[in-house]
């Protein structure tokens, strides 16, 4: 059997990073659909920091900002890691949380 050059693992270390952030992107773009419906359901105006990250999402602004989807899959991982678990009944407030901070990402990283 053939050993792999180094480019080859190259490439093969980028495919699945690139597969990662793809399924990233798609797993919020349903998310964001989500929050989006919760306050229309709820009658409340949603603020304007989670529009925007949930816009960023839903217009799939990611494709034409190169780094963004990178920066924003940083604070997803660390949301995860940082956070326990949450009740069932708190689990909007935690998505809420989670797009405040990732309007937080755009603003930082000039997005």
């Amino acid at each position: 059997m053939k050993r792999k050059t180094a480019e080859e693992r190259y490439k093969d270390r980028i495919r699945k990073q690139e597969k990662i952030l793809i399924d990233f992107a798609e797993y919020e773009f349903e998310w964001a659909g989500d929050l989006m419906l919760w306050y229309s359901a709820k009658k409340l105006d949603i603020p304007l920091d989670e529009y925007r990250a949930c816009m960023f999402f839903r217009n799939r602004e990611h494709r034409n900002k190169p780094g963004s989807l990178t920066l924003l899959y940083e604070m997803y991982v660390r949301c995860n890691n940082e956070l326990t678990d949450v009740p069932k009944e708190l689990g909007f407030d935690l998505l809420r949380f989670k797009y405040k901070m990732y309007a937080k990402v755009l603003e930082i990283g000039g997005y």
